[in-house]
């Protein structure tokens, strides 16, 4: 029987990528769903493709255009947030590939954990925002999240559920440092946008690309490995790999380290989701360790790049304040990216807001949906607060 998939965010980086990965493995598949936001030229190509039995759109006015835009068969178009849920809770769906951007996937995710899904989780922001409730809702449910980022699902096929916590001494997640790793701090101000989009060795959407340059990505990763493993914050690791050949390891207490190397392509750990428990053999030219050649490790240079700093210090917070912590940098990122704020300011507006912050304990989807708005607006207001200061 096909594997009947859906893809949250099917026009992003992770969701083409997902759908190459289905085209590559013909006979094992069979997508049942996509959903989208705005971009409609390249969704109604998919959908005339792939022949959804569901398709959803959350943008309004896209979702109108493509209601108007001719016949699309058989596919239920649906609109919405609501829309969007309803294809991820659908009895039409085995495996979800979360590929949604940001804070916008943790609703959608907690319908596909509700509804006992094998579930490809590339989006990191709702397991930071929501501590370790998603975690142990899927536990009730009987959901699999399999991390669909490069690192922590590394992390996920070391553990896989074969290693008890306390056999494990520390987890180890690279990063490749971004493209300003050799930059000085005062040459941090005066980057572009178009500059921290270009990534030295992945090929990633616009928020992560800038999420990696500031390292944030990193720290955000840190706080998901907290919440997805249960492994203490002391005892989770980050080292700059420039190489980007090992893409995380974990140590144990008999002092062996296991680690994961492939070569820099995304679609080897979104097929192992997809697969999951099983793997398959894949197109791509296996990672040659001679031509590799050599592989190098440094410590990260958190005076350059504090924000790597500020998520270990809201995760060991806990409670509301990484949900704060991520409402901010989300803000500050697309703020940078339309020219509001320089790139050093994204950690600082973070820092400001969290600063501003009395924690709670997390108790519901609910509150930390509230916190997230809340701080959405405060970091707006600090955004105008620092600009009307420059212009006065």
């Amino acid at each position: 029987m096909k594997k009947r998939v859906c893809i949250l965010g099917s026009t992003g980086s992770i969701g083409k990528n997902a759908l190459r990965v289905i085209e590559s493995m013909p006979g094992l598949c069979e997508v049942t769903a996509l959903t989208a936001n705005q971009n409609l030229a390249l969704f109604k190509r998919q959908i005339a493709f792939w022949k959804p039995r569901e398709a959803a759109v959350q943008d309004d006015k896209t979702y109108r255009e493509l209601k108007a835009g001719g016949d699309l068969g058989n596919v239920k178009i649906l609109s919405g947030v609501k829309g969007i849920e309803e294809t991820a809770s659908s009895e039409d769906v085995d495996i979800i590939i979360c590929a949604i951007s940001g804070s916008a996937a943790l609703t959608p995710l907690l319908e596909a954990i509700k509804s006992r899904k094998i579930i490809g989780l590339a989006s990191k922001e709702p397991i930071v925002m929501t501590g370790r409730l998603l975690v142990e809702e899927a536990g009730k449910s009987g959901a699999d999240i399999i991390p669909v980022d490069s690192e922590p699902n590394a992390i996920f096929q070391c553990v896989n559920k074969r290693e008890k916590i306390e056999q494990i001494a520390n987890l180890i997640i690279t990063a490749s440092g971004g493209p300003f790793r050799a930059l000085s701090k005062e040459s941090l101000k005066n980057v572009s946008p178009r500059q921290a989009l270009s990534h030295p060795a992945w090929h990633m959407g616009r928020k992560i690309s800038v999420d990696s340059a500031t390292m944030m990505n990193k720290g955000l990763e840190v706080i998901e490995a907290h919440n997805l493993f249960g492994i203490p914050f002391g005892n989770i690791k980050v080292v700059i790999h420039p190489q980007a050949k090992i893409h995380s390891m974990v140590e144990f207490i008999d002092g062996n380290i296991m680690a994961v190397m492939s070569q820099t392509d995304m679609r080897i750990p979104i097929q192992y989701a997809i697969t999951y428990p099983e793997r398959f053999p894949t197109a791509l030219k296996p990672l040659n360790l001679v031509e590799t050649g050599q592989l190098t490790f440094e410590s990260p240079d958190t005076n350059k790049f504090p924000g790597l700093d500020h998520c270990y210090e809201a995760g060991k917070t806990g409670g509301t304040m990484p949900a704060v912590l991520n409402a901010a940098n989300e803000i500050a990122v697309d703020r940078f990216l339309k020219g509001n704020i320089r790139f050093t300011d994204i950690p600082d507006i973070c820092i400001e807001a969290m600063n501003s912050h009395e924690p709670s304990p997390i108790e519901s989807v609910e509150q930390i949906l509230d916190i997230d708005t809340t701080a959405r607006e405060h970091a707006k207001q600090i955004v105008k607060k620092w600009n009307s200061h420059k212009h006065s």
